[in-house]
């Protein structure tokens, strides 16, 4: 496992059972060992070709053409059926459940069957209820359980087991501790895997939550917040199959963290989920430019949700006496009467959707007042002309001995019900009519508008007025292009507009259609160091979800964003009052207990009133510190990531320093990344190298900032110090 959590897939080691490549330390032992590798190995072999099987089944059936909707809609899920079994090949089996009833039960990475479909599942899927257990039994709470089996495989082939007593005889916090502590030392490689073997109790209670409401997660440094948001993505979508109609959105940090997760839901069999961050949430929209922290905490209270409401609402025509020309005549709506169109147009509507809705009324209204004026014409002309109207009735009787078939207007002059649904017809397509609405009810462009908004002090000061001078002038001050706290904004304002024209997004996978379209409404989001998001960004996400099924995880001690908030009810106060519930992860698997010592101070100084997470393990590795000059510090940077690197082969080395120094440091530090404390948020490294701890702490919410670069290890904490003067 990579960010979070550390946790790994599997391939871990074992408690009470000797590592593979190591001597059993007693013949009895050894004998056990290898009786226990050879029952899984037998019973991997049995899950193997069974899954190869229906592989190839499946794969036989997608060869065949699609005939009709109907049918390509079952190759779809074939498709995705047989991709899940292709991803499998990998760690398919992990876990075994002994029930003190004697049952035997065999948990993996999908759900495989006897080829009788009436028996007993061969293999548990992870996400089933009844493999819950696996994760959550203990020996005080066995849940029916007398054993737990971790099996750890590379390939074809079980390399070693963990055999955990749940009868009693065994007590401890940790489901397969050995399996889990193991998985912790393994070497990182830059990219998150899957961790379905090693999720414990507290996690695994999180990723099984109800998903009907908000739901916080608090967690500090690798407690596992990634790893049980990205599983829980998995798990619902494989309970609630109408939620993969809708596609999950998983928010992050920065496209480094995305590409950092890429991989881990595809591994689970999970592809109808977009990935973004709320930077790149507006298709076609990017961030162009940097700005201040002040004038991003300011711009994204939520006070310009209001703010937007009201300005749009500004930008509506007034109702007034509207003078159409048709076909040569001119045609009179009331004041009155557009009053009464434009309210009715209006509510609960897009300013776009409103004036679609007013345009379709207007042409009922004008093709009503061309029939008043013609009937009423028409009654003008009967008087006095009683002679030329029994012709007409003579003409009409000997039509009808014609046989020839009269209209109304050919009979009376009045229009009948299909002659005027043709005149409204006709008026809805008329493109003098359409430029005479654009012209009363124009389309605006949504960046065009927030440009002249941002940029007009007189408009922000009256729908801003919470606002002061000072405030006013940083904002209007900036020019384009776009700034990070300016995307929500112009979400916002994208979303009171509303599209002109809506099309339906095509595309085969959900994914895809559900990218193309902003005003997507997803059936559940995800967002990954959620103390991180704005007030106006919480908007943005619940726009995509009103239903308000989201998860978010993060820890609030490592916020470093430009907002105030110093707790949860703070943060999402805006977007959900009270109505939310919150969740803890209070054991960190990552960091070693030899760092975690190192936090309690800082924490302190960030003014943090939460319980930093207990460390679990120890790399024996103790913390060390080298103080170097200014104009020592390059050379000294290469010496200690050189070593870093040699003692960590097969492994990662990062390197977290000031802002300002990023730049002279990635000149000599080629080989490693090199980044801020904010840029570090989320990635974890075997071995971190801290550059001026003192200068990260000056930063900005510096101690919040130090806290992240301090728990980036797994194993190995160096810090170069600066003197400060």
């Amino acid at each position: 496992m990579r960010r979070e959590s550390a946790l790994n897939n599997g391939n871990a080691g074992v408690s009470g059972v000797t590592p593979v490549g190591e001597p059993p330390t007693s013949t009895a032992e050894g004998v056990a060992h290898r009786t226990a590798v050879a029952e899984e190995q037998a019973f991997l072999d049995v899950a193997t070709a069974r899954r190869d099987r229906l592989a190839d089944h499946l794969q036989a059936e997608l060869s065949a053409e699609a005939l009709d909707a109907l049918e390509r809609a079952r190759q779809r899920m074939l498709r995705q059926q047989y991709d899940e079994l292709r991803r499998a090949r990998e760690g398919l089996v992990f876990g075994r459940l002994d029930g003190l009833d004697g049952t035997v039960r065999h948990v993996g990475r999908v759900g495989l069957r006897d080829d009788s479909e009436d028996s007993d599942p061969l293999l548990l899927d992870w996400r089933a209820p009844a493999a819950r257990p696996f994760y959550t039994a203990t020996a005080v709470d066995p849940q029916g359980q007398a054993r737990r089996r971790h099996i750890r495989t590379r390939g074809s082939t079980v390399v070693g087991v963990d055999d955990e007593p749940l009868d009693g005889t065994m007590t401890g916090e940790l489901v397969g501790e050995g399996a889990l502590l193991a998985a912790l030392g393994q070497r990182r490689t830059g990219r998150m895997s899957t961790a379905i073997s090693t999720l414990q109790r507290e996690q695994d209670e999180i990723v099984r939550a109800e998903a009907t409401g908000p739901l916080i997660v608090q967690g500090g440094p690798g407690t596992g917040k990634t790893v049980v948001a990205l599983h829980r993505v998995a798990y619902l979508l494989f309970t609630h199959r109408k939620m993969a109609d809708q596609a999950v959105l998983v928010l992050g940090p920065s496209p480094r963290f995305l590409q950092y997760i890429a991989q881990v839901l595809p591994a689970l069999g999970e592809t109808a989920v977009v990935s973004a961050t709320c930077d790149t949430l507006l298709r076609g929209i990017r961030v162009g430019r940097d700005e201040s922290r002040l004038l991003a905490e300011i711009k994204g209270r939520a006070l310009w949700q209001l703010a937007l409401e009201r300005y749009v609402m500004s930008l509506l025509p007034r109702a007034r006496e509207l003078k159409l020309r048709w076909e040569g005549e001119f045609y009179v709506i009331t004041a009155e009467t557009v009053a009464q169109a434009l309210a009715s147009a209006v509510q609960g509507r897009a300013y776009h959707r409103a004036r679609a809705a007013f345009a379709e009324q207007l042409h009922h209204l004008l093709a009503e007042v061309v029939v008043e004026q013609r009937e009423a014409l028409m009654n003008a002309m009967e008087e006095g002309f009683e002679d030329i109207l029994a012709r007409v009735d003579k003409d009409m009787r000997n039509d009808h001995h014609s046989g020839r078939t009269s209209t109304g207007s050919d009979i009376d002059g009045l229009l009948s019900e299909e002659e005027v649904e043709h005149l409204r017809d006709r008026i809805a397509g008329n493109a003098t009519i359409a430029r005479y609405i654009e012209a009363w009810w124009p389309t605006l462009d949504a960046e065009t508008l927030l440009h002249d908004f941002l940029t007009d002090r007189t408009l922000l000061a009256r729908f801003a007025p919470q606002l002061s001078p000072e405030q006013i002038t940083a904002v209007s001050a900036e020019p384009a292009p776009w700034a990070s706290s300016d995307i929500p904004l112009l979400d916002a304002l994208a979303d009171l507009l509303g599209e002109v024209d809506a099309p339906q997004p095509q595309g085969e996978f959900v994914a895809d259609r559900a990218r193309r379209q902003r005003g997507w409404v997803y059936g559940h989001v995800v967002i990954d160091e959620a103390q991180e998001l704005s007030e106006m960004q919480w908007q943005m996400v619940l726009r995509r979800c009103p239903s308000r099924s989201i998860t978010a995880v993060g820890d609030i001690d490592q916020a470093e964003a430009a907002h105030r908030h110093t707790s949860w009810a703070q943060a999402v106060q805006a977007a959900f009052g009270d109505r939310w519930t919150a969740a803890e992860l209070t054991i960190c698997y990552r960091t070693p207990r030899e760092v975690m010592e190192l936090t309690g101070p800082v924490l302190k100084k960030a003014g943090s009133h939460n319980t930093p997470p207990r460390a679990v393990r120890s790399s024996g590795i103790t913390p060390w510190e080298l103080t170097v000059t200014s104009a020592e510090l390059a050379d000294a940077a290469t010496k200690a990531v050189r070593q870093l690197r040699q003692r960590w082969q097969g492994g990662t080395v990062g390197v977290v320093a000031p802002a300002d120094r990023v730049t002279e440091l990635l000149t000599v530090l080629t080989d490693v990344p090199v980044l801020t404390a904010a840029q570090s948020k989320g990635l974890e490294w075997d071995a971190t190298l801290l550059i001026d701890p003192h200068g990260i702490a000056a930063e900005p919410r510096g101690w919040n900032g130090l806290y992240v670069a301090l728990t980036r290890c797994t194993q190995e904490l160096g810090q170069l110090i600066l003197p400060r003067h």
